[in-house]
């Protein structure tokens, strides 16, 4: 298999980068009053920045004895290479010519960086290939406490706190902190304090109007948005799938609070093999909490409301408003995970005497909570026959294991009327034995290191193509591929086992409900090297050719496809089949680190 240079449409993204960088107001350059604390951003960010740029900003504070700081966005990608080519360079001063405070690129975004006077002067180059994501930061007058508004953390455990804790909070902050987690480590946050001002009215988990701190699995605005939490009400305890936590927090210029406090802890990943996939995942432990379970509609007396659908609680169990087939039950698992059983009950009314239980139910799933898939088997909706008694506790076992973050339950025939408890079963992906994720679905692979033979345009670039955490995909350029032709491409950065691979379909970005854009692939091939340029297929052990994999049946489904353990830098998935609207991908890769032995042979060949 000969070596293929990825086609990068220079011409069309330095174009839609232009625009978007004039559409959306940022100005390359310009003179700027740290009194009203704003944004820098590099043209176009997020999306790829334009070639040529050499943007100077000029940040002032109006009086004398105050100071400057910056918080850089921790979505920051800007070329490598020593910084000789891209890069943004902070001086201590007004002028080009004032003390060099950091000269910044690659994908680790700088640390908070205070002036000693009035002044900054900033400076973002790039010259003609190779661009990336760009920066974000945040400029504001220096405030105690605010030089620890943008942390990492790397150690074993540790407290993060907002600024000025256990004292309230200071106004307009935009913070962000971060949880890295080495290989074959587990991250859990469990919050020990949290007051933030809310709004009275808006009584939801994510109903936050004026402060908020936001938990992503992976990097702040990349990876899955886990929740928003505000209040005096504890965000429940939170683990990552991705190894990396981010929080980011967010406060206006009114009311402050007494802020949070949360300590996280890293443990060493318990890993089985032979591996079981059949974990309660917590409603009848209480590990799901009440806020993770919402339902259409409850009866009008309180006494049968979603927290009350747990499996063996007492105290009769979630009934909706009216028995309809229009009614179901939801759980947001806050993480993407292998849904494999579900078990379910009845309830005797405690105030009547009365039976009721759900005789069969339709399954329902999604990444998003927004785009949905009815769980099909063998082409057809699939009917779960489930209670013939109010106490009994019925298991349906999923007949394919089925990829998902949101799980409904809609009931289609009851006895009496529709009453139902519940438990969901199944497993983490990560769990599995070597199948940590690699990077794309929490951002830590930067876009630069995700390419493919060709790109519709900008929305729709290699960069996009990041299991559920992005808002579109990657569709290649072509309106007629070829199968075969096109592909996808992934550099690891340095040689790693590979298992297998999540592939999702892509859709329309922000807005769109055009079914035009909700493309997938059903089958497609794997290619693996470890340089780039000798290349081999993931062989079918039945017929000794390149194996044809099953792809996806839906645009937001998720497809998990294992293989035997293969050594890999690069990973290239070539399209065969899609859907009538085209090629449209999202994806992750599964592996873990090569053993010590490994690099030794590597390096010894």
């Amino acid at each position: 298999m000969t070596d293929e240079r990825p086609i990068v449409c220079r011409c069309v993204c330095v174009c839609f980068a232009c625009l978007c960088a004039i559409g959306n107001g940022v100005v390359c350059g310009g003179t700027l009053d740290a009194s009203d604390a704003g944004y820098i951003t590099s043209p176009g960010y997020p999306l790829e920045y334009p070639p040529h740029q050499n943007c100077q900003w000029v940040i002032t504070a109006p009086e004398p004895s105050q100071r400057i700081v910056l918080n850089f966005n921790p979505h920051f990608e800007l070329e490598r290479l020593d910084c000789r080519y891209d890069f943004i360079e902070i001086r201590d001063g007004g002028s080009d010519t004032a003390e060099l405070l950091g000269k910044h690129c690659s994908n680790i975004a700088p640390p908070a960086i205070i002036s000693s006077g009035t002044a900054l002067h900033i400076k973002f180059v790039s010259d003609y290939a190779h661009q990336g994501a760009g920066f974000s930061l945040r400029y504001e007058i220096f405030k105690t406490g605010s030089e620890f508004c943008f942390r990492n953390f790397t150690s074993p455990s540790g407290v993060i706190e907002s600024p000025g804790f256990p004292d309230k909070y200071p106004h307009n902050l935009e913070c962000s902190y971060i949880i890295i987690t080495p290989p074959h480590m587990d991250v859990t946050l469990t919050f020990l304090t949290f007051d933030l001002e809310n709004d009275p009215l808006l009584s939801g988990e994510g109903d936050c109007k004026y402060d908020w701190l936001d938990v992503w699995d992976g990097l702040p605005q990349v990876g899955p948005l886990i929740g928003r939490y505000c209040g005096t009400k504890i965000p429940p305890e939170i683990k990552s799938l991705s190894g990396l936590l981010s929080l980011s927090f967010h406060t206006d210029m009114a009311v402050a609070k007494d802020g949070f406090s949360a300590r996280y802890n890293m443990t060493h990943k318990q890993v089985s093999d032979p591996f079981h996939c059949s974990t309660a995942f917590g409603l009848e432990s209480g590990k799901i909490s009440d806020d993770q379970i919402s339902a259409s509609s409850s009866f009008y007396d309180g006494r049968w409301s979603p927290r009350q659908a747990r499996l063996n609680n007492i105290d009769n169990a979630w009934t909706p408003s009216e028995d309809s087939t229009k009614e179901y039950i939801q759980v947001d698992l806050h993480f993407l995970k292998v849904l494999t059983g579900i078990s379910t009950q009845g309830a005797v009314s405690k105030e009547t005497q009365k039976s009721y239980y759900v005789t069969t139910f339709k399954l329902e799933v999604s990444t998003n909570g927004e785009d949905w898939m009815t769980y099909r088997y063998s082409k057809n909706p699939k009917m779960f026959h489930a209670n013939t008694d109010p106490s009994e506790v019925v298991l349906n076992r999923i007949p394919q294991p089925v990829l998902a973050r949101f799980v409904r339950i809609r009931p289609q025939s009851w006895k009496n009327g529709i009453a139902l408890r519940f438990e969901l079963y199944g497993c983490q992906i990560i769990d599995a034995p070597c199948s940590e994720m690699q990077g794309l679905l929490s951002g830590l692979l930067p876009d630069a290191q995700i390419s493919a033979s060709s790109a519709r345009d900008m929305l729709w670039s290699p960069g996009n193509a990041r299991l559920v955490a992005s808002h579109s995909g990657w569709f290649p350029g072509p309106a007629q591929p070829l199968a075969g032709e096109e592909w996808l491409q992934v550099d690891l950065g340095v040689p790693k086992t590979v298992r297998g691979i999540i592939t999702q379909g892509a859709r329309g970005g922000e807005g769109t409900s055009s079914t035009d854009n909700r493309a997938f692939v059903r089958k497609y091939r794997v290619a693996h090297s470890l340089d780039g340029k000798d290349w081999g297929f993931v062989m079918d052990s039945k017929t000794s050719l390149p194996k044809i994999f099953e792809g996806n049946t839906h645009y937001d489904t998720p497809e998990l496809r294992r293989f035997e353990e293969t050594l890999a830098q690069f990973v290239r998935i070539y399209p065969e089949r899609w859907s009538p609207a085209g090629i449209g991908m999202r994806v992750e890769i599964l592996g873990c680190d090569v053993p010590v032995w490994g690099h030794l042979e590597m390096s010894l060949f």
